[in-house]
């Protein structure tokens, strides 16, 4: 068996008996290094130089951390939640809670949404706005596993669909990559494209929302949650607040790197005097500590990256895929379908998938008669699946960085898995459909 798939499999696998997810990445990386005909010493030192790659995003996350902390701590999730409280009343009937509810998702949604295309700062605001608000959550007995799909929906769905921001980047890299690959396509076909495979995570996430998480969920506020959410503020320290997360927006997008925009709001909130230099050192601290075990797993998730691309059964997988299909398209676009599924899973981000299936795709689509836009819907949905639903990646990290702060939200079973169910699946069915019909 190809040592991709053994490598995925074990990671998955060890992954849903709830093995830690470090643990579980790096030892499917040193099976499918093996099976894939490196020596163990090699294997290892591929792993261990990988890791390198995701020092930076685990010092962001860290420090992003640390910055949603003290954020915490200066007011802002009160004075969100009375803000909300302004809009739709006070009270505790039945409708005055679900109209909290509905504007709470909708605010996490369209952050997400945002942060891929109008502020592209991608997974950044989640450490710092759902801490905040996980004692309303718990006081609305809201579904987490809800929000970590609206979390990924927004995360996903925009650079899907939408050339803009992040968008534009996954765009481009197909249209670049098809080219180089033998076929040349407009930017303005891949959102024509991909405009079938959206509406399946559309899909996906209206049975979230509507079916399969409706139903209330108790959690307890934990210690975490009692101490970082202040009851009390003032404007001043509000107004420092929001002042210091445009600093870190601006600082971010300038130098395009998520530890200089923490950083720089960090300094604002001790400058300022809403957070003392004293509290500053301990909320920090705490804030890291909450970050770390998300940092951990993308360092090691670049380490099983790298070897599994050091192995070379990547393209030998592709290559052997395209041998089976013969000249059937709807086997074809299946297939090609769920060997992408296969290798995002694996690394983790589909931007990096892209190059890789794009050029055994591209000529295999050429050779089966795909159109431009169906060629093109299978390369993007092969390599949007598993961005949704890897616990490699940061379409699933992200919210669970968010929603695991109290350490009452399971990675695996409470993000992983309802992403996976809701997107990968529907992503499957509607970009089989994409590509037959265009």
């Amino acid at each position: 068996m190809n040592s991709v798939i053994i490598a995925v499999l074990i990671m998955l696998v060890l992954s849903l008996f709830r093995i830690n997810v470090v643990l579980s990445l790096l030892i499917g990386a040193i099976v499918g290094g093996v099976t894939g005909g490196l020596t163990l010493e090699n294997t290892i030192s591929i792993f261990t130089e990988g890791m390198g790659g995701g020092a930076t995003i685990a010092l962001s996350y860290a420090l992003l951390g640390g910055f949603a902390v003290l954020i915490s701590s200066t007011g802002v999730p009160t004075a969100i939640v009375e803000g909300m409280t302004k809009i739709v009343g006070r009270g505790k009937s039945s409708r005055k809670k679900s109209l909290t509810k509905v504007l709470l998702i909708l605010l996490v949604l369209l952050m997400a949404v945002f942060s891929q295309n109008l502020i592209p700062i991608h997974i950044a605001f989640i450490p710092l706005l759902i801490p905040s608000l996980l004692k309303t959550m718990n006081e609305l007995e809201l579904d987490r596993r809800l929000i970590a799909t609206a979390l990924t929906f927004g995360l996903t769905a925009p650079y899907v669909l939408l050339p803009v921001g992040f968008g534009l980047i996954f765009h481009q890299t197909i249209v670049d990559n098809m080219a180089v690959s033998g076929m040349e396509v407009a930017l303005a076909d891949v959102p024509k494209a991909m405009m079938i495979p959206t509406l399946g995570l559309i899909v996906g996430l209206l049975i979230a929302l509507f079916i399969s998480y409706r139903k209330p969920r108790k959690y307890e506020n934990s210690k975490f949650v009692n101490e970082n959410t202040a009851g009390d503020y003032s404007k001043k320290d509000i107004l420092f607040a929001g002042i210091s997360i445009v600093v870190a927006l601006v600082a971010q997008l300038k130098f395009d790197s998520m530890v200089m925009g923490a950083l720089a709001g960090i300094i604002i909130l001790v400058v300022s005097g809403s957070v003392s230099l004293r509290k500053a050192d301990e909320l920090l601290t705490d804030g890291m500590k909450m970050m770390a075990f998300i940092g951990f797993v993308m360092i090691t998730a670049n380490g099983f990256a790298a070897v599994i691309n050091a192995t070379g059964d990547v393209e030998t997988l592709v290559t052997n895929t395209a041998s089976m299909i013969g000249n059937n398209q709807a086997i074809a676009a299946l297939l090609m379908l769920v060997v992408g599924l296969i290798i995002t899973m694996g690394i983790g981000s589909s931007f990096a998938t892209i190059p890789i299936i794009a050029a055994i795709f591209v000529p295999l689509s050429i050779q089966l008669g795909f159109s431009p836009l169906a060629t093109i819907a299978i390369v993007g949905t092969a390599g949007a699946l598993g961005d949704a639903g890897s616990p490699a990646s940061d379409s699933t990290l992200g919210p669970t960085a968010g929603l695991n702060a109290d350490n009452a939200h399971n990675h695996i079973w409470d993000t992983c898995v309802p992403t996976f169910i809701h997107y990968n699946i529907p992503l499957i069915i509607f970009g089989w459909i994409a590509a037959i019909l265009l």
